[in-house]
């Protein structure tokens, strides 16, 4: 069982920028694709970005596109999501997941999950 453990979320003023970390139990850096989601209150689950297990590609939505940036460290088993030119459309809590294979951009083919950071953005 593949534990995920985000942190780095917090409040921040518009403009401003945030790194998400999400660190795993074991080394799913090159074997799994992590990706990161987020859900605000009365919304669904939504995808931000993705990397790939081999060739480290990268996917993202097209509201964080050239803002957001996910990367990870093979070495600390940890996946980051670097956000700058935060909005407070970006409020939410922030979800890392990992899954073996499937669509990068469907939350139910993610095998496991962490417990969610609160990110803030003010106005």
């Amino acid at each position: 069982q593949v534990q995920l453990v985000e942190s780095g979320g917090g409040l921040v003023q518009a403009g401003g920028s945030l790194r998400l970390s999400c660190a795993a139990s074991e080394r799913i850096t090159n074997s799994y694709h992590t990706g990161w989601f987020r859900q605000s209150p009365g919304r669904e689950r939504e995808f931000v970005a993705a990397l790939t297990a081999i060739g480290a590609r990268t996917y993202y939505a097209d509201s964080v596109k050239d803002r957001f940036a996910i990367s990870r460290d093979n070495d600390k088993n940890t996946v980051y999501l670097l956000m700058n030119s935060l909005k407070p459309e970006d409020t939410a809590v922030y979800y890392c997941a990992a899954m073996k294979s499937g669509n990068v951009y469907y939350s139910q083919d993610y095998d496991y999950w962490g417990q969610g950071t609160q990110v803030t953005v003010s106005s």
